[in-house]
């Protein structure tokens, strides 16, 4: 990979390898989200996808995701402006598309994928499992996004 290159290269530029290392593996993606009709808000829940591993904050089928949970999101450079605004704002994707810097903590800079754990950033050890709750009660279960 190219130095600093999401410093450099816009987001449609990069390789598939560039683009897929701006994960900062926080797994706050594939928390459920309530977006209310109403006002456009979107609120986080401490509810996962049942796909996302609650320790390692990685999809434990990552690239056969779509065959279990149909309506995941493929992150893409074409998609992120229709979604980077539920995405999380500590999110790599979302930030280089707002033309923000990394955080001091990602890997990226770093060099270390557990600073992002260490930094409290990432969902580690705090998550329930989707199918734990009727959807019905998801709401029982917005957070503050954290940051």
């Amino acid at each position: 990979m190219r130095k600093r290159y999401w410093e450099t290269v816009p987001l449609n530029k990069m390789t598939p390898e560039e683009w897929e290392s701006l994960c900062d593996g926080c797994g706050k993606c594939c928390l459920n989200k309530i977006e209310f009709e109403d006002t456009g808000e979107v609120a986080f829940t401490r509810l996962a996808c049942r796909l996302l591993d609650g320790q390692s904050c990685q999809c434990s089928q990552y690239a056969i995701r779509r065959q279990f949970v149909p309506d995941c999101v493929q992150l893409t450079p074409k998609a992120l402006p229709k979604v980077a605004y539920w995405l999380p704002k500590t999110c790599a994707y979302r930030l280089l598309h707002e033309k923000k810097p990394l955080p001091e903590w990602h890997h990226l800079l770093t060099g270390s994928r557990e600073t992002i754990h260490d930094a409290g950033a990432s969902v580690r050890g705090w998550t329930v499992p989707e199918f734990e709750v009727p959807e019905e009660d998801w709401e029982d279960y917005i957070i503050e996004e954290t940051p």
